[in-house]
């Protein structure tokens, strides 16, 4: 689904914002991308998008080569892929429903077939009732919202949330987590970024850590060590097992055998 192969990314500064970074990720995942400012959370998104290209590496999304990928071919990349942006991007002279719809019109989808996708996400986002509001007149939260209809109008494989819940309060912000687990479990890709340790921690999801630009940790190499390591144990014991039952089975055959001679023996 989405694969890093030894990326960088060097700016005309100097300085890198992500060095040799390795990571893969399942179809169907749900990863928490963590980590300071600066740490190169955003890079990976915009990478990932093919609004930058790394200065070394190779990167692959739906088996694309986002790096080597012809100009044309950007347009059908961005369409499977979701973005949820930090500051939300909506534009305030329009409504939710014509915000939602922009990406529709873009892609050239017909009014009719982009006005009922719309009512379908506006659905599924809790925001049919507000549909004909602008943005200055929502919620945080639903302008939140808003901003994830927008995100999945277009029907993407893989949806990026740049730090989804940064500006919401703790009720609030567990709602949109939800929404976004909901999500996921229709089977959409999901890659958050935030600095929400309460929300990590709480959750049993895949944890990526990124430190000055490199992978400082990852909890799926954590968990399959975990069970690999639970598995040779596992075998060990059955091993154990099997050679301790071997000789308990060997003594119950020869007392039987025993006990059949002597009864034969009074027989006779």
């Amino acid at each position: 689904m989405i694969k890093l192969d030894n990326v960088s990314k060097k700016f005309a500064t100097g300085v890198y914002g992500l060095s040799s970074v390795n990571l893969d990720i399942d179809k169907g995942e749900f990863v928490f991308l963590i980590g300071p400012t600066g740490s190169g959370k955003t890079t990976i998104f915009r990478l990932l998008t093919r609004e930058m290209l790394p200065t070394e590496g190779n990167i692959m999304v739906n088996e694309m080569d986002v790096v080597n990928l012809p100009n044309s071919k950007i347009p059908h990349l961005r369409k499977n892929i979701g973005v949820i942006f930090q500051d939300l991007k909506l534009l305030f002279d329009r409504t939710i429903s014509e915000n939602i719809m922009l990406p529709l019109e873009v892609a050239g989808v017909k009014t009719e077939e982009a006005k009922n996708k719309v009512q379908e996400v506006l659905e599924q986002v809790g925001l049919k009732d507000h549909q004909d509001k602008f943005p200055i007149q929502l919620s945080g939260g639903e302008l939140q919202r808003a901003a994830i209809a927008r995100a999945l109008v277009l029907s993407p494989d893989i949806l990026l949330a740049d730090e989804p819940t940064g500006n919401l309060d703790p009720a609030t912000s567990w709602e949109i987590v939800n929404l976004l687990m909901e999500i996921n479990k229709k089977g959409t890709t999901i890659v958050m970024a935030t600095h929400n340790a309460d929300i990590v921690k709480s959750l049993s999801r895949r944890v990526v850590e990124l430190e000055k630009g490199k992978v400082a940790k990852d909890t799926k190499r954590k968990d399959k060590k975990e069970k690999e390591e639970v598995k040779e144990k596992e075998e060990v014991k059955e091993k154990d097992l099997k050679e301790e039952k071997e000789p308990k089975e060997e003594k119950e055959h020869k007392e039987e055998k025993k006990d059949k001679d002597e009864k034969g023996e009074e027989k006779e």
